[in-house]
C-alpha cells in the first residue's frame, strides 16, 4: 500500500512539472504566437549542419542508446549466471553515460548557436528533459544494496526516470522534425518514418521480453517435471524386486 502511493504521488508530481512546463503563461502568448507566424528559418550551410549535428545527438542518446539501456538491464535479471547479471550492468551503465554525454553535448549545442526563448513546445520540453537526463545517472549511482530500506522506493524512482525519459524524448525528437519541417519548408517525413520503424521495433522487444521469459520458464518446469517422473519410475522397479527379495527369502 505504501508503494502504491509513492508511486500515485510520483506520477502525479511528474505530470504536475510537465504541465507547468508547456502551459503558457499569459505574458508568454503573444511571444508564442509571433513564432507561430514567424518567416520560415532561412537555412546557412553552417546553421543547417548545426540543425542536423543536433538531431542526430539528441536521436542517438535519448532515442537510442537509452532505450537500449533499458533493454539491457531487463535481460540482466533474467541472467542464467552472475558473469552475465554483471556484464549485462557495465553495458546498462556505460550505454546510459555515453548518452547523457551526447545529451549534453546536443544541449551545449542548441544553448550556444540557436534561438533559446523557450516559447514553443519543442524547446520547452527539451529544457525539462535535459534536467531529468542529468538527474537519472545521479539516482542511478545513489543505489541502496538490496535488502535495504529504501531499495524499493529508489528502484521504482529510478525505472519511472528512465521510462519517462525515454518517452518523453522520443516524443520531443518528432516534435523537433515537426518544427524543422515547419520552420524550414524541408520534409523530414523520411526521418520521421525511420524514427518510427526503430520506436516499433524496441517497443516490440520491450513487450516481448516479458512473453518469452514466461516461454522460457514453462519449458523449465516441463523439463524438471519431465525428469522427476523419470527419476520416480525408475525408483519403482528397485523398490519392487527389494520387496520380492524379502517375501521370498523367508
Amino acid at each position: 500500500m505504501l508503494m502504491f502511493k509513492r508511486k500515485r504521488l510520483l506520477l502525479a508530481s511528474a505530470c504536475c512539472v510537465i504541465l507547468l512546463l508547456l502551459t503558457p503563461t499569459h505574458g508568454e502568448s503573444n511571444s508564442e504566437q509571433s513564432y507561430e507566424i514567424a518567416q520560415p528559418l532561412e537555412l546557412t550551410p553552417k546553421l543547417s549542419s548545426q540543425l542536423k549535428l543536433h538531431a542526430f545527438l539528441l536521436w542517438f542518446s535519448v532515442g537510442f542508446l537509452m532505450p537500449i539501456g533499458v533493454l539491457l538491464i531487463r535481460l540482466s535479471s533474467n541472467a542464467k549466471d552472475a558473469k552475465s547479471v554483471k556484464r549485462l550492468f557495465y553495458w546498462h551503465v556505460g550505454s546510459q553515460i555515453v548518452a547523457v554525454v551526447l545529451a549534453t553535448a546536443g544541449a551545449v549545442l542548441s544553448i550556444s548557436n540557436f534561438e533559446n526563448a523557450f516559447n514553443n513546445t519543442h524547446q520547452r520540453i527539451g529544457l525539462a528533459l535535459y534536467g531529468f537526463i542529468w538527474l537519472q545517472p545521479l539516482v542511478g549511482f545513489l543505489r541502496p544494496n538490496r535488502g535495504m530500506r529504501f531499495r524499493s522506493a529508489w528502484y521504482l524512482t529510478h525505472w519511472l526516470l528512465g521510462i519517462g525519459v525515454c518517452v518523453v524524448g522520443v516524443a520531443n525528437v518528432y516534435i523537433g522534425l515537426l518544427t524543422y519541417q515547419e520552420r524550414t519548408g524541408r520534409s523530414a517525413r523520411m526521418w520521421t518514418v525511420l524514427l518510427t520503424v526503430e520506436v516499433a521495433a524496441m517497443a516490440f522487444v520491450y513487450l516481448f521480453q516479458d512473453r518469452w521469459n514466461y516461454v522460457v520458464r514453462q519449458e523449465e518446469a516441463a523439463a524438471l517435471g519431465d525428469e522427476q517422473s523419470e527419476g520416480s519410475s525408475t525408483m519403482y522397479p528397485a523398490n519392487d524386486h527389494k520387496e520380492a527379495v524379502v517375501v521370498v527369502v523367508p
